[in-house]
């Protein structure tokens, strides 16, 4: 098994339901940040990842064939080097509100859990990926995170092949996904998962929020 489709695109971009919708059009299985937060280990593998000279991907990704949502949007250019057959996908959204979102939800995580290392707990995962290399260590300043955001999207367009690279917002629904990949539109609703209230309830109403 091989990784065949690349995410690109930040963490509050739909990217739980582009995972579910790639699921479902056949992919056996898509990493997203939840499988690193529900399998004990995974955090110390990827902090071990962004450190090191050079990266076991297929340990990493044993038994996916495609991701979404960090930590694998921080390598997309080493993943999209490594497997070159591999389309990717930038999922976006406003700027304005994916950072609204992002500040009412995995900022919050984060700023908890970075208050815990400053009392002796371990490196975060979260501080390493988003706030020091997506938000270059200011999350709290609208305007920067937004010029990140643009940034990013920029590199990818500019680093890219345009023939293996989709832009895409989870509002287009199935259609231009669906183009993309080559699959058959499915005869379902796409899907709409991790709203605000579904990650308040996974993060801090339910036992995820110990990990």
């Amino acid at each position: 098994m091989t990784i065949s489709l690349i995410g690109a695109g930040y963490g509050r971009t739909g990217t739980l339901s582009l995972k579910s919708a790639l699921e479902t059009l056949g992919y056996n299985k898509c990493h997203h940040m939840i499988e690193v937060i529900r399998n004990p280990g995974e955090p110390e593998k990827w902090l071990q990842a962004i450190e090191a000279k050079t990266v076991n991907w297929e340990s990493l990704f044993d038994g996916y064939e495609a991701t979404v949502d960090w930590p694998a949007c921080h390598f997309y250019q080493a993943l999209a080097d490594y497997y070159p057959k591999a389309k990717v996908l930038l999922s976006v959204r406003d700027p304005l509100e994916w950072f609204e979102s992002m500040s009412a939800t995995t900022l919050r995580v984060i700023r908890k859990r970075m208050q815990a290392s400053k009392a002796g707990q371990p490196k975060n995962l979260g501080a390493e990926l988003v706030v020091k290399a997506a938000f270059r260590g200011n999350i709290d300043d609208a305007e920067h995170a937004i010029r990140m955001f643009n940034q990013h999207t920029k590199e990818v367009m500019e680093a890219i092949d345009p023939a293996r690279l989709l832009i895409y917002n989870v509002r287009e629904g199935w259609e231009p996904l669906c183009q993309f990949l080559g699959k058959p539109v499915p005869d379902i609703a796409f899907p709409r998962v991790n709203s605000r209230e579904e990650f308040e309830e996974i993060f801090f109403g339910s036992s995820l929020k110990q990990h």
